[in-house]
């Protein structure tokens, strides 16, 4: 589906977050992480850095050559060495990229590249029409483009589009942009740049102040038709764009965000929880989508609610999203009724003179106990028919 208003997903777990701390993967993890992101319905799987080792380059070829829907695409610098890795390495997948990228900070040309502004322009022409000999859909990035100044970024755009890119990336690469200032970059490009509006623009964003996904939306809204996010948010330092987050809130607020995706939003906890088998660490549990707590009410009043119509205090359903986990989670916050109800799921339902004898033990138990689980409540049912059993 292609429009206007389509946005594609570039899924990039398998290179900007396979490559952070504590989330490298093995090959087999990686393709199988592939075939899932495959099927949650990205448009571009980003599936490493070929140059960086001979594991990484014989995994891209392997997902090339395995992974079928969406288009294949490997990371270069701008070296031809690199291209001609990442164009080796993608050769067997039905349709693929090269995603080519060089830094135009004046901070980053100095301290890390040591060349001049016209040296960068030159290497960025030459090595896109490089890239562009391999295959006819060519991503360009400049590095750290939300620290460039804004004259020379609309020169490196120019000079990228000339050389034969058809996709312009604009990261916001150390995570320094508000909202407002990372869409004004985005109009400037459209506005300012011969072709800009032919081509597609991209948002890549890290969230090192938090505002990852608020800046990807400011992107839309200014005419990015392409994200580049990742599965969890995981990524460099802090991360990047959460897929699941994106997906979520162009689902829920299409009154704000008109778009269409091809996401398959009832695979994002699925995905979620095969990548938190595949590298080191979890999803914190209050994060948003797919996070423990997510879908979880330990208050009273909220269970009371939930339990009465879901909407009160869920926006999206869990089964949208694929969630397997309990709404309900009792503790000392919990009322009569999340009780009585998780009881009637365990097969017991009592009277109301049952279930007041029952919870006056389990607010007991619940101020000693963290967590209550199913065992502890049939175990409180028990001694209160025993003690009933007794009396009688």
């Amino acid at each position: 589906m292609t429009s206007k208003n389509h946005i594609v997903f570039f899924d990039t777990t398998l290179r900007d977050g396979e490559q952070s701390p504590g989330c490298t993967m093995h090959a087999g993890e990686k393709l199988r992480m592939a075939h899932k992101i495959a099927e949650l319905g990205a448009d571009i799987l980003e599936a490493g850095f070929p140059i960086a080792s001979d594991g990484d380059f014989e995994s891209v070829r392997t997902i090339a050559r395995e992974v079928r829907g969406p288009k294949i695409a490997a990371l270069a610098r701008c070296k031809k060495e690199d291209i001609d890795a990442a164009a080796r390495a993608i050769e067997p997948a039905a349709t693929s990229r090269i995603h080519t990228f060089l830094s135009t900070s004046d901070l980053h040309l100095a301290a890390k590249l040591q060349i001049t502004r016209e040296q960068a322009l030159d290497q960025i022409g030459e090595m896109v029409a490089f890239a562009r000999t391999f295959t006819d859909d060519i991503e360009f990035s400049p590095e750290d483009a939300t620290r460039t100044d804004p004259d020379y970024l609309c020169k490196v755009c120019e000079v990228a589009i000339q050389a034969g890119a058809t996709t312009l990336n604009l990261p916001d690469t150390v995570g320094y942009c508000v909202p407002q200032e990372y869409a004004e970059m985005f109009r400037m490009v459209l506005e300012r740049v011969p072709g800009a509006k032919d081509i597609v623009l991209s948002a890549h964003c890290h969230d090192d102040l938090g505002l990852a996904v608020a800046n990807t939306l400011a992107a839309m809204e200014a005419g990015a038709r392409q994200v580049e996010c990742a599965i969890n948010g995981i990524g460099e330092r802090a991360g990047n764009a959460a897929l699941e987050e994106l997906a979520a809130i162009m689902m829920v607020r299409k009154d704000k965000m008109p778009y269409s995706n091809n996401i398959v939003m009832e695979k994002l906890f699925e995905a979620s929880q095969l990548l938190t088998q595949c590298i080191s660490f979890g999803t914190a549990p209050n994060k948003a989508i797919v996070g423990a707590n997510a879908f979880a009410h330990a208050s009273g009043i909220h269970q009371h609610g939930v339990l009465a119509n879901p909407l009160t205090y869920e926006i999206l359903t869990r089964e949208s999203v694929g969630y397997k986990g309990q709404a309900i989670v009792l503790g000392k916050h919990s009322g009569r009724r999340a009780l009585e109800h998780r009881l009637k799921e365990l097969g017991h339902k009592l009277s109301k003179e049952e279930l007041n004898a029952v919870y006056t033990r389990f607010t007991t138990l619940a101020d000693r106990k963290k967590a209550i689980y199913d065992q502890d409540i049939l175990g409180l049912l028990h001694e209160s028919m025993t003690e009933v059993a007794n009396v009688s």
